[in-house]
């Protein structure tokens, strides 16, 4: 009988030594694991993983990702960790490692940037834990509690005015203000409380899979299923008839419908099967609506992990026409697009308005998605190699069959005139709009702070994400994206199931101490409109304090 081989034990130092030489290395279930092999063979792309660098990459990798995925992992496995692992900041946040025989001190997490503040930057950053209000129902639904008051808005023109203050003094000043809330507001970052909400989160993911919470409710998927085929027979019954505006308004709403199916296919929560769920959102996606499911996939997977970071969330970054954190304001490099994201002139025009803009650019929202799609596929984005090597052919296959038969026989073929095809065109992408509301209400209210790697996943997933309180007989109005924090906590669970999730969730937040953010839909909307509108005032602001550096230099700092 063979003896095991024993396990190289690894301490901290020697991982931080494989880094710095450049390595990818990722702690999962207490292994080290070498992933650089795995990055051009990853079905979510080389990003995701970049940012797990250095980290613990346990429950992300749990949440995100099979058994069978989870199992293929372990074969990249170099050794194993002693103890509790302190994350890094990874490499492509900006983190420094040093090689082994460098005795100069490592200043991962340490640096201080007017614009780039993270929790390690304040004193306070062992806040303690919030408990919850008197009133469950206030602990629940008024979660944020953060008073945006017009003083911190005026007191940064003051001190513009009185000469004692430059533009980056008051951006740094309002970051560390929002920082500062939200270290006050959710559980302390010491190890002993992170360790505790990572403790319960585990036990809570059981304990949804011990309720079958994670089997797919096909019952479900045979309604939406018929009430697909009655918009899409809408659909073709109006432009048969003559009845064009109606035929579009159908297939608009077809579209709608669809981006939810082509959602859980993407995160495998139909079948669990990763073939049969890719041929399912392929056709869905790139086929019926025209758009790339391995492109969604890509950008989607570093949302889930990174979500709402100004420099690395690809969902948020929206300029020229959008912008929800003053970071923005100077030309931050994206580590998704590997770009500057420039706030030029057309930007600053933009986001003095945009909460005035935010309903008519999202009506638009549809054409970026193809653009996007298309920049994928042809820079050549999607995985050559591995499981999904297959993806590209079928999606340029499946995207090109989309125009054949949307821009060739329904536009060009069954529209007599052009005034009919360029409305046909307009209404049908115009009616998907409530899905991009959807998601961006989810997001755009909460959090951008950088707290920091000492941060756990289950509460920096319920920091930065809102869930929508509607009523039941409108979840297919939804879609299942109305339960955003609880599906970012679970991602591969089936969107059906994830109402009955809710009341474990609470529980769960209740026990920790991490406020849950539940808003009804109208009330979800004046969240977001009122981020958008102060930001909107923070770049004026921002604008009057260069303009005062430029014409008084000698007063700035």
């Amino acid at each position: 009988m063979g003896r095991e081989v024993e396990e190289k034990l690894f301490s901290r130092r020697e991982v931080e030594n494989l880094i710095a030489e450049g390595r990818k290395v990722i702690i999962v279930n207490d292994k080290v694991l070498k992933v650089d092999p795995w990055l051009k063979y990853h079905p979510g792309g080389d990003k995701a993983i970049m940012h797990m660098v250095g980290r613990d990459a346990t429950d992300e990798v749990t949440a995100l990702h099979s058994a069978e995925a989870k199992a293929i992992m372990m074969k990249f496995k170099i050794g194993k960790i002693q103890g509790p692992w302190v994350n890094f900041r990874p490499p492509i946040q900006g983190g420094k490692f040093r090689l082994i025989d460098e005795d100069c001190p490592n200043e991962n997490d340490m640096s201080i940037d007017p614009v780039n503040i993270t929790s390690s930057d304040l004193v306070s950053s062992g806040s303690t834990t919030p408990t919850s209000s008197s009133s469950e129902r206030d602990f629940i639904l008024d979660p944020r509690v953060r008073q945006r008051k017009r003083g911190a808005d005026t007191s940064s023109v003051s001190s513009v005015s009185d000469g004692e203050g430059d533009a980056s003094l008051s951006l740094k000043q309002e970051v560390e203000r929002r920082l500062q809330e939200d270290l006050d507001l959710y559980p302390s970052l010491d190890p002993a409380t992170q360790q505790n909400v990572i403790n319960k989160y585990r036990e809570l993911d059981q304990k949804l899979r011990d309720k079958g919470l994670y089997q797919c409710n096909y019952g479900a998927y045979g309604w939406e299923c018929l009430r697909y085929l009655t918009f899409f027979s809408l659909f073709i019954y109006f432009l048969r008839t003559g009845w064009f505006k109606l035929s579009a308004l159908f297939l608009g709403i077809w579209w709608h419908q669809l981006t939810f199916t082509a959602h859980d296919a993407g995160h495998m929560g139909i079948t669990h099967n990763f073939a049969i769920d890719s041929f399912i959102g392929i056709f869905v996606a790139d086929f019926c609506g025209g758009l790339s499911l391995g492109w969604w996939k890509r950008s989607h997977n570093v949302h889930h992990i990174v979500t709402n970071e100004p420099e690395h969330d690809p969902d948020i970054q929206h300029l020229p026409f959008f912008a929800i954190d003053q970071k923005l304001f100077r030309n931050v490099y994206s580590t998704y697009y590997d770009r500057i994201l420039p706030y030029d002139r057309f930007a600053q025009f933009v986001i003095r308005a945009q909460h005035w803009l935010y309903y008519p650019m999202l009506c638009f929202g549809r054409l970026n998605l193809y653009r996007n799609s298309w920049e994928y596929i042809l820079l050549g984005q999607a995985p050559k190699n591995g499981i999904a090597w297959w993806h590209r052919y079928a999606e340029v296959f499946a995207m090109a069959l989309f125009w054949v038969w949307y821009g060739y026989g329904v536009i060009y073929k069954s529209l007599p005139t052009t005034q009919d095809r360029l409305i046909f065109f307009a209404i049908s992408h115009v009616v998907p709009m409530p899905v991009h509301v959807q998601i961006t209400l989810s997001h755009f209210a909460m959090s951008t702070s950088d707290i920091g790697p000492a941060e756990s996943f289950p509460q920096r997933m319920l920091r930065t994400t809102m869930d929508v309180d509607c009523p039941e007989w409108l979840d297919f109005f939804h879609g299942g994206l109305q339960f955003q924090a609880i599906h970012h906590l679970y991602p591969r669970m089936p969107r059906h199931n994830l109402r009955q999730a809710q009341k474990y969730v609470m529980e769960f937040c209740k026990e920790v101490g991490i406020p849950y953010a539940l808003y009804g839909f109208y009330d979800g909307n004046k969240q977001v409109i009122g981020r958008l509108a102060e930001v909107s005032k923070q770049a004026a602001i921002f604008k009057e304090c260069q303009k005062y550096c430029m014409e008084n230099p000698t007063h700035a700092h």
